[in-house]
């Protein structure tokens, strides 16, 4: 099992030069956050060493890209985890009544590119779900949701998150909406569509594709805390 002092010892880091003593605690300054950490490509985790690597370190949240490079993601501040629960709880309660799928909040998805990642919400079909063995369900989920929500938080930046969304769509999302609540705007993203549509300033945003039918009302994310 890898600890984060472990697992940074083997590091190069490829965005931040850390410095740490023998008796090792690994502190990044908040602007140096999310930080990327390049594993030694002979180092590199399986699926399950990655998700072992992450429980141990169960108060820090990470990601990993296609090429093995642990990310390190900041903490949601107040506003901005308002922000993600509304979209999560309005798309779950819509998903109950619908009965087509499931609806998941920062659960971290290992994608077919080797990618593992947590959207905000996302929503995945039970016909996708019922792919998966009970004790694949319990780690963390291999298969790409149909749709997912990602909200901008002031650490975000704009080229950055939308990357993110490119690979999503990569992997295999039909529908994904990136929020960008204090500019009050929304990017689009629809599978086959090079694309992407920009809405500003809407009360409310329509689903489609695999969430048709639900309606995300904005207006408290635009309001914030």
């Amino acid at each position: 099992m890898y600890s984060l002092e472990s697992a940074v010892a083997r590091m190069g880091v490829s965005e931040q030069p850390l410095v740490y003593p023998r008796a090792m605690q690994v502190v990044l300054p908040e602007q140096a956050l999310p930080a990327k950490l390049t594993l030694n490509p002979e180092l590199r985790m399986t699926d399950d060493e990655y998700y072992d690597f992450c429980m141990a370190n169960a108060n820090v949240r990470f990601e990993r890209t296609a090429h093995g490079e642990i990310i390190i993601v900041p903490p949601a501040g107040g506003e901005s985890d308002y922000r993600n629960t509304e979209a999560s709880c309005q798309l779950g309660a819509w998903a109950k009544r619908d009965g087509r799928g499931k609806t998941f909040g920062p659960s971290e998805f290992i994608l077919p590119s080797g990618a593992a990642y947590s959207p905000d919400a996302a929503w995945v079909s039970n016909e996708r779900l019922s792919q998966l063995t009970k004790q694949q369900r319990r780690k963390f989920l291999r298969l790409c949701p149909e749709f997912v929500v990602e909200v901008m938080s002031p650490s975000d930046r704009l080229k950055t998150a939308q990357a993110k969304m490119d690979d999503w769509m990569a992997n295999g999302v039909q529908l994904s909406w990136l929020i960008d609540g204090d500019n009050e705007t929304v990017y689009i993203y629809r599978s086959g569509e090079s694309a992407v549509e920009t809405r500003a300033g809407i009360p409310r945003l329509a689903g489609e594709g695999p969430v048709a039918g639900f309606e995300l009302d904005l207006s408290d994310i635009w309001a914030g805390l």
